[in-house]
């Protein structure tokens, strides 16, 4: 994702003096809100958010004139409420007397359900006498597209009419300059004493050791008086479908280590929060606040992490890009026949092409990705119904690897953008800093990047294995070509003097020298030689790339090096976790132990939610990891990234042609003694395993197996 887009809000207001980083967020299929730890939106980053549309803008409560004194607030770990716990101020002066501060227990709860944000005020009087509480809500609705609100300027936009008021509801109103008129509704469930467009004021009297509560529901029709009945009915059902979500596939459990399983609990709500059920399937969304919206890149690796679990991310992910693949070239979308997409948008913006991304595919990645994870679903689920379906799909990307992808010819996928308007880096480091030369030096277009090699290498080999499948005559020619990446990769990328793959070859085929953590996605793949993999493996697990916390996208001395930079020397927990993969593919198990183990350290300094990236600093005994102040919380590929690394430990993989689940040289993490995998399904089979350490070796032990399956252990 571009970073481009995640350090401005709106013209002259950064993300840092808004204090991005102690926003609350929330999300229901493709709403999502965002709010400050008191539930107030003031119009910075903040508001109610659908289709890529600001429909609620300002929400700020006081209570006597002034913001309550805020106890605690947060989301609950299902992800499905925030709350805000406060007390009140002095009050002033009614009918001769005033409240003192903290007699009153004011409680905002709010959840999203189909569209619509609700509200609950419960207002508790624990004082010795009556109290009459002015109670007032300032608000307003900008229909701000969310490119707006991230700092990108519009010199003209459309007309945002006068709100309407209408006893105890405030309408909102906004014809955009692509003719279509949005609404939204703000209603509560008391008439408010006094209504304008901008501004509820009540007036609620509480009798001593007695509760009031207030209804407040916004969506983007005209409301329904809000009611204790509807608040009811919602939340069950929005707890139901959040559960629904976080039972799919397989649970995996630590021991009876309380915060170990809430860190795998919150990875779990975290993917399930961000997944949005689409007519095509489960599709897990980028990220909160800036990237709620299909990403081509990211649903892709995020299916990957949790495909050993759950394949029906996988399935989803596959079938919703394959129905937006690319039929026509477009340099302002940065599209050719058989590309897949790299984001989606659904706002005023996008519509009216001020952005390229309502339909964007300026990710070189996301096609072999595409292809790659088709053949990864297919061995672990022997679903080839799915894959009959997709095959056009397959060949028609397979067709943009060798016809557009490799626009000069020379055997390697590359990049450059169409228009200026485009992502000037199109992997998965895209901002504009982050590929450059050992002397840190931009290189000219077209950048064939190293990992997308690797993926090329494993997108070749998948469409060659499926083929044999299909009995479609082209697989050896496939085969051929992933073999031909390979040999092209191991004499072009390689620098002998570094034991290093190169990140990047420029325009001229000259190599990008620097030392960047894209290596490990190359492991990843199975491409490098066993030799090469144990020194790339090797350099990367020392102090200059592994923090104690992760490993630095960047090493340590390498031009451009910056730990608090968005990618040159920062630390992506899924950067880190397929690095991870890659190293345990070529036998390495203890040091994937110990990254989890490290990872996880970090994830308890983050309330055991991890960020999308932190600051690539080193580990001091005693200190935690240091935030990047705007990175995405949650965000899908962070929160997969524990069932990656965990996958990647106990050396396990699954095939659904043979109905085999293998563990080789499994290990557990440092203090863990225990795992318990539960529900795991191929096929029509399904077994639940428990691994335990025996005599200083991780031993896996199946338990309740039903079908025809292996389950082994190799060394």
């Amino acid at each position: 994702m571009d970073d481009a887009y995640s350090t401005q809000l709106t013209a002259g207001e950064t993300v840092e003096t808004s204090g991005l980083e102690q926003l609350n967020a929330l999300k229901e299929g493709d709403a999502f809100l965002v709010a400050d730890g008191w539930g107030d939106m003031k119009g910075g980053a903040d508001g109610l958010f659908t289709d890529d549309t600001r429909y609620l803008s300002r929400f700020v409560m006081t209570a006597g004139l002034a913001r309550p004194s805020k106890l605690s607030s947060g989301v609950s770990q299902d992800n499905v409420f925030f709350s805000c716990h406060t007390t009140n101020r002095p009050l002033p002066p009614m009918g001769g007397r005033s409240a003192p501060a903290g007699v009153l227990h004011l409680e905002r709860r709010r959840f999203l359900w189909r569209n619509r944000m609700f509200e609950r005020v419960q207002m508790v009087n624990h004082g010795v006498e009556d109290i009459l509480l002015p109670l007032a809500f300032d608000f307003g609705a900008d229909f701000a597209d969310i490119f707006q609100v991230r700092g990108t300027p519009r010199p003209k936009r459309g007309t945002l009419h006068a709100p309407t008021t209408d006893g105890r509801r405030a309408q909102f109103r906004y014809t955009g300059l692509d003719d279509v008129e949005r609404r939204s509704c703000l209603a509560f469930s008391e008439p408010p004493a006094r209504l304008t467009g901008q501004r509820a004021e009540f007036m609620f009297s509480l009798p001593k050791g007695k509760s009031v509560d207030l209804y407040i529901e916004c969506g983007l029709d005209a409301c329904e008086p809000p009611d204790a009945d509807r608040w009811r009915l919602n939340a069950i059902q929005a707890r139901l479908a959040m559960r629904a979500k976080r039972r799919r596939g397989a649970t995996v459990r630590g021991p009876r280590s309380p915060r170990f399983n809430d860190w795998l609990d919150q990875s779990r709500a975290d993917m399930a929060l961000l997944t949005t059920d689409l007519p095509t399937g489960p599709y897990p969304y980028a990220g909160t606040p800036w990237f709620s919206t299909p990403f081509g890149r990211d649903g892709l690796i995020s299916a990957w992490q949790m495909l050993w679990l759950d394949p029906s991310l996988a399935k989803g992910v596959l079938t919703y890009l394959a129905a937006r693949q690319a039929t026509e070239t477009s340099r302002f979308q940065d599209s050719q026949p058989g590309k897949i997409m790299h984001e989606t948008r659904g706002g005023e913006m996008s519509a009216l092409h001020e952005v390229p991304f309502g339909l964007y595919y300026g990710g070189v990645d996301t096609t072999c990705l595409f292809v790659a994870l088709a053949g990864a679903y297919a061995r672990r689920t022997g679903d080839l119904d799915l894959i009959r379906t997709l095959w056009p799909n397959l060949i028609a990307a397979a067709g943009w690897m060798r016809d557009y992808g490799d626009s000069n010819g020379d055997g390697l996928i590359d990049y450059q953008r169409g228009a200026d308007t485009g992502l000037s880096n199109q992997g998965w480091k895209d901002s504009e800093d982050s590929i450059f030369d050992s002397e840190g030096r931009f290189p000219k277009g077209p950048v064939a990047l190293l990992e997308v090699q690797g993926y090329a290498f494993a997108a070749w080999k998948a469409l060659a294995d499926l083929g044999e499948r299909l009995h479609d005559g082209r697989a050896p020619e496939w085969r051929m070509r992933a073999e031909q990446v390979r040999a092209l990769v191991e004499d072009l990328f390689w620098m002998e003097d570094q034991g290093f793959y190169a990140v990047a070859l420029d325009g001229d085929g000259r190599q990008c020298g620097a030392i960047a953590s894209n290596a490990g996605h190359l492991l990843f793949t199975g491409l490098p030689s066993p030799e090469r993999a144990r020194l790339v493996t090797r350099r990367l697990l020392g102090a200059e790339f592994r923090t104690g916390w992760g490993i630095r996208t960047l090493e340590l001395g390498q031009p451009r090096f910056n730990p608090m930079s968005y990618h040159n020397g920062s630390v992506w927990p899924h950067d880190t976790a397929m690095a991870a993969a890659g190293m345990a593919a070529y036998g390495e198990r203890d040091a994937v132990a110990e990254i989890l183990a490290e990872i996880y350290a970090a994830a308890a300094h983050f309330h055991l939610r991890l960020p999308e990236l932190f600051c690539g600093f080193p580990r001091v005994a005693g200190e935690p990891p240091i935030a990047y102040p705007v990175a995405c919380l949650p965000q899908a590929w962070a929160a997969g990234s524990v069932f990656l690394m965990l996958q990647a430990a106990l050396g396990l993989s699954i095939d659904a042609w043979t109905g085999t689940i293998d563990l080789t040289d499994p290990v557990l993490p440092t203090g863990l003694q225990t795992l318990k995998i539960q529900g795991l399904r191929v096929g029509d089979a399904s077994v639940d395993i428990d691994i335990q350490h025996v005599d200083g070796r991780a031993v896996a032990v199946p338990k309740r197996k039903q079908g025809r399956l292996a389950i082994r252990t190799l060394r």
